[in-house]
């Protein structure tokens, strides 16, 4: 149901529109995170879910720790708890303010980052996403603290204002994906600590990555969800379906392209 009241300030929601980014602390109670925490570890204990993750035996990962955990893709249909915090109000009511509409929701992650896990290279999530008009928002929920030293997230504040970017080839050796997106000139890279339960909402343009975790021993556990707005016309068929907020399915037109990799073509259907 859409929000009828603000739950943002003002001074938030500009801030969120000029800086593209937005930290949220403690909207998830401590039993929220442990809760989720479990609930995803029970999963991985499970072995593999098709069309969710397929971690690799020990041998069949030689060596490599993402093969061992895999993020999630889409967790939300295969598990209720990954669904009720994708649809969960406080989240819908943030971006009912961030949007000036109905946000409805379009995909969530889980991502493990264990101890000497690679990070991800800056890029845009509208450049898989591929929504029009406007773009996507993310919701990214810090299930355990994420800081420097095991990968916490990293953004380039105004990089929101304008198009996509056509990204360059990432180093493999510290990047497990392969679009990178350099720096513009004159804009930084602003690091982003979070505490279990921040939750940071970021526009779908904004560029944003991380950095390995060089941790021996901590995990960067993250619950990562992704929005449009109502007003969206189309997006890559990738993450489809479509749910309104209290999970009812809505039909957005395709655009060809996005997925995991931004360029898988869309064939018949």
């Amino acid at each position: 149901m859409l929000a009828q009241t603000r739950t943002l300030s003002p001074e938030q929601v500009h801030a969120f529109h000029d800086d593209g980014y937005l930290v949220i602390r403690g909207l998830l109670a401590p039993q929220e995170t442990k809760h989720l925490l479990d609930t995803f570890m029970a999963m991985h204990a499970g072995g593999p879910i098709s069309g969710c993750f397929s971690p690799k035996s020990l041998e069949a990962a030689d060596g490599d720790i993402l093969k061992l955990y895999p993020r999630m893709m889409h967790p939300h249909r295969v598990n209720a708890v990954a669904l009720r915090y994708l649809l969960d109000d406080r989240i819908e009511r943030i971006l009912t303010d961030l949007f000036a509409e109905e946000p409805l929701a379009a995909q969530s992650m889980l991502y493990f980052k264990p101890p000497g896990a690679r990070g991800q290279a800056l890029h845009q999530d509208n450049f898989y996403l591929k929504v029009e008009p406007g773009t996507c928002i993310a919701a990214w929920m810090a299930l355990d603290p994420a800081d420097r030293a095991n990968g916490g997230l990293e953004v380039v504040p105004g990089t929101h204002q304008g198009e996509l970017f056509c990204p360059k080839e990432a180093d493999a050796e510290v990047s497990f994906t392969r679009d990178f997106v350099p720096v513009p000139e004159g804009l930084e890279v602003v690091p982003i600590d979070l505490a279990p339960g921040d939750v940071l909402f970021f526009n779908g343009q904004l560029v944003h990555g991380s950095q390995p975790n060089t941790t021996a021993d901590r995990f960067r556990r993250s619950f990562i969800c992704h929005y449009v707005g109502r007003s969206s016309e189309r997006m890559s068929m990738w993450y489809r379906p479509i749910l309104t907020m209290d999970g009812r399915e809505v039909q957005l037109a395709e655009n060809e392209g996005g997925g995991p990799c931004g360029t898988e073509v869309v064939g018949p259907h």
